[in-house]
């Protein structure tokens, strides 16, 4: 998607869930029986249509459906693919950040124990509630034929960033684990595109995974693990049109310490193989904000289109719009207006007891943003 005659703005897909639909899916994940399937079903319906229109009020131009009815924007594909029976734990080692901070990490992690269930994987995986996809699709459809937005995206989690929370037990190695994973994610992906949404792949594991699951490998080896996972999200999307896609990673959606990230002058040729045309990353937080300028240096394809956060995702700091279309500059003066859409750095719900950010702050931290992007429109246009 190119910018014509003014900023477009867009997010990442998350964002808060009503208290009672997060009761609903904390209960669901403990045990699925306890809770009314029908009565689940109509909430969730009733959440995606009225946090489209939100949206859209807010000014945002590319809405979602705010995963409304998703534990995690990652683990969820264990409650829809066959193979994840296998022992709850978190597969990271605890290492780099986690190690330099355990305190703090323990005290994080615990905040969403009853949320990110993580089996491992102990078995063939395959679909086995498709229809999950399917309703999604339809939830959407309905909420923006309502709402009437600039346009839709849909996210998906990539066969990486399942891999780095969804330990495997069953597979051989990592790479008939990402293989398997990408045949039936590929499913999920092209029904996206064939509904009619731009579908966002959710590739964290292309930088979070640096300083945490791959914290001992060299930088130049992890690029290599980098370059193997943008392997495996084109062939599962080698049947759909790059510029029906967008990419997102990030370091971890979380306020912490971030001092072991890698850098994005380290990884973005890399990323840049990837197929999708537009790419969305993190540019708003206080250790990521400066990387802006690795655009200097790094030649963007022509057909390609950066989509930078330009406000936070983990504080309750509303952002002012001058700053913001600051940002927003940033980039458009070294890629050009019409390829750079202004974005958030990550999701509001990552996962739904993501409560750092009240609710009602994250309207007001989006209406700053399309705020902001009508400043820098007057400036670029």
């Amino acid at each position: 998607m190119r910018n014509t005659n003014r900023i477009l703005t867009t997010h990442t897909g998350s964002l808060p869930r009503p208290a009672d639909l997060i009761e609903m899916i904390r209960s669901r994940q403990q045990d699925p029986a306890s809770v009314d399937e029908s009565a689940f079903r109509a909430r969730v319906r009733e959440a995606v249509i009225e946090v489209t229109q939100k949206q859209v009020d807010a000014g945002i131009d590319v809405v979602s459906d705010g995963e409304e009815g998703k534990p995690s924007y990652a683990t969820y594909v264990k409650d829809r693919l066959t193979g994840f029976e296998g022992e709850r734990r978190m597969p990271i080692r605890i290492q780099g950040e986690a190690a330099d901070f355990p305190e703090y990490t323990e005290r994080r992690m615990a905040t969403t124990a009853t949320i990110l269930v993580r089996p491992t994987c102990n078995g063939p995986i395959a679909w086995k509630d498709f229809a999950a996809v399917e309703r999604d699709i339809a939830n959407f459809k309905e909420a923006a034929d309502k709402a009437k937005p600039e346009g839709t995206f849909m996210t998906a989690a990539s066969p990486g960033v399942v891999a780095f929370f969804l330990g495997n037990e069953y597979y051989k190695t990592d790479d008939e684990y990402l293989e398997a994973l990408s045949a039936a994610m590929k499913d999920e992906f092209e029904a996206i595109v064939n509904a009619g949404f731009l579908l966002q792949l959710d590739c964290p594991d292309l930088a979070m995974s640096r300083q945490s699951q791959f914290f001992d490998l060299s930088t130049p080896d992890f690029v290599k693990k980098v370059e193997r996972h943008v392997e495996v999200v084109n062939e599962a999307t080698k049947n759909i049109a790059p510029e029906k896609m967008r990419l997102h990673l990030c370091w971890g959606n979380y306020e912490g310490p971030h001092h072991r990230d890698v850098e994005m002058r380290d990884i973005v040729n890399a990323v840049l193989k990837a197929r999708p045309l537009e790419l969305s990353f993190e540019g708003a937080n206080p250790r990521h904000e400066w990387e802006w300028v690795v655009w200097k240096d790094t030649k963007l394809p022509d057909e390609k289109t950066l989509v930078p956060g330009v406000i936070d995702s983990t504080t309750n700091f509303i952002e002012h719009p001058e700053l913001v279309a600051q940002r927003i500059m940033n980039y458009a003066n070294l890629v050009g207006r019409e390829r750079v859409i202004a974005s958030v750095d990550c999701g509001f719900g990552t996962n739904a007891a993501s409560t750092n950010v009240d609710p009602k702050i994250v309207w007001a931290k989006l209406q700053t943003l399309a705020e902001g992007a009508k400043i820098a429109s007057k400036q670029l246009w």
